[in-house]
C-alpha cells in the first residue's frame, strides 16, 4: 500500500518550544488540522477558510489553550468570528 502523499502530523509545540503529547498538528495539500488526542477541533484550509468542530471546539480549557494557539487569537475573539459568520461550525469528526 502506498502512503497519502502530503500528509505530515506533528506535536504542536508549548511557548518554551517543547512537543506537547496529544496535541497534533496534520499538514495536508488542502491545509492544516488541529487535532487533540483523536477528535478534529479546527481546519485551516489553504483559501483561508476556518471550520471548526460544532461539539468540540470549545470542550475543555486545555482544548481551548491550544486552539488559540492554531488559531493565533483569543476565545472572544473566536467566538466574535463565529457570530460575524467567518468561522463555520460543522460537524468535523462524524
Amino acid at each position: 500500500m502506498k502512503p497519502l502523499k502530503g500528509i505530515r502530523v506533528e506535536n504542536m509545540q508549548n511557548t518554551a518550544g517543547n512537543d506537547v503529547p496529544n496535541q497534533f498538528i496534520i499538514r495536508t495539500q488542502d491545509g492544516t488540522i488541529f487535532q487533540p488526542y483523536q477528535t478534529v477541533i479546527a481546519i485551516r484550509r489553504n483559501n483561508g477558510d476556518i471550520l471548526l468542530d460544532k461539539a468540540y471546539w470549545d470542550y475543555s480549557a486545555t482544548t481551548g489553550k491550544y486552539r488559540n494557539m492554531f488559531l493565533r487569537e483569543t476565545k472572544p475573539e473566536t467566538e466574535k468570528k463565529i457570530k460575524a459568520g467567518v468561522y463555520k461550525l460543522e460537524d468535523l469528526n462524524s
